[in-house]
């Protein structure tokens, strides 16, 4: 079992430069409770070896993606994370209950948004993307984002989450967040990869004291050429020039990459291999000359593409 590692202040977990997600959508057919206990073991090992990193094991609760069960009955002790789906904005306190039930737990750790965008309602914890007549994503526009936010606000004073945060907030979102809001979003989940870069924006959220986390670290690689059919970042020449250089993956140039940016990485894999080789990232360290080859090859390239299930570029 991992240690009590929940008790950490955001204080403290918000300066943590790496954590892993063990999340899928197939976690299901792929005997994800089994998997999930491996990566507890494992990830308690690592953080006998990394106390100085302050490593957490971060388990998304990410209801969309119906694995809570899973997730719930493999830990206990793990830093806990949850997302509000977009047809929840309405019914925060229910949704949250919701996956506190499913997850058998008495609260999260963290609370995110998990898109600037309220659709119709479908049910607590249905997490369906209702589309109009027109095969459009079916926005409601009667709940803002700053009424959402109160919402998730109550959550902290009811002790139901710790800390909260955003999900795919641009800078004007991020800057409209920290403007109506009595309790700071603590982190901002983004996609940022080598490829799409970000500066600006994890500049600004770094400066306002917002920690960024990469949810698409790795630009997707498989599952978001198979979803978008997107190009992933690690076939990239350069980056595996790096790897060469380095001895290491390409994911692991990456990851590191990542790292030195401040920025939280949460690569996702259903392979305990994949695990063991996200951890090996601390052993290593690019030279700024390197960092710089990496910026140069940002193509402003967006891998998460929704729009093609929802029928609108919530991104333009």
């Amino acid at each position: 079992m991992c240690p009590r590692l929940s008790q950490l202040s955001a204080v403290i977990w918000v300066r943590v430069p790496y954590f892993f997600s063990f999340t899928d959508w197939d976690n299901r057919e792929m005997g994800g409770y089994v998997k999930m206990q491996s990566s507890i073991q494992y990830g308690h090992s690592l953080i006998v070896l990394l106390v100085a990193y302050m490593l957490y094991s971060c388990f998304y609760d990410i209801a969309d993606y119906k694995n809570e069960a899973e997730v719930g009955e493999a830990l206990s002790e793990a830093f806990k994370t949850g997302l509000l789906w977009n047809s929840d904005h309405g019914h925060v306190l229910e949704a949250c209950k919701d996956s506190l039930k499913k997850l058998q737990l008495d609260y999260l750790d963290l609370y995110l948004v998990h898109f600037p965008v309220a659709v119709k309602h479908t049910g607590v914890g249905q997490t369906d993307s209702p589309l109009d007549k027109d095969g459009v994503l079916d926005i409601d526009t009667t709940i803002s984002l700053e009424t959402t936010w109160h919402a998730m606000e109550d959550l902290v004073s009811k002790g139901l989450v710790r800390s909260i945060g955003i999900s795919n907030y641009d800078i004007f979102l991020t800057r409209d967040c920290l403007a109506y809001s009595k309790v700071k979003p603590a982190v901002n989940q983004i996609e940022t990869h080598p490829y799409f870069q970000r500066d600006c924006l994890v500049k600004f959220c770094q400066k306002h004291g917002i920690c960024v986390t990469a949810h698409t670290p790795l630009g997707g690689a498989a599952a978001n050429a198979e979803w978008f059919g997107t190009v992933s970042c690690l076939d990239d020449p350069v980056l595996k020039a790096l790897a060469e250089k380095y001895k290491k993956t390409v994911a692991q140039i990456v990851l590191r990459w990542g790292i030195q940016r401040n920025t939280v990485v949460i690569p996702k894999t259903s392979k305990f291999e994949r695990l063991k080789e996200n951890f090996e990232v601390f052993d290593f360290e690019l030279a700024k000359e390197d960092m710089d080859k990496i910026k140069a090859i940002d193509r402003k390239y967006r891998t998460n593409q929704p729009a093609k299930f929802w029928g609108i570029d919530l991104y333009a």
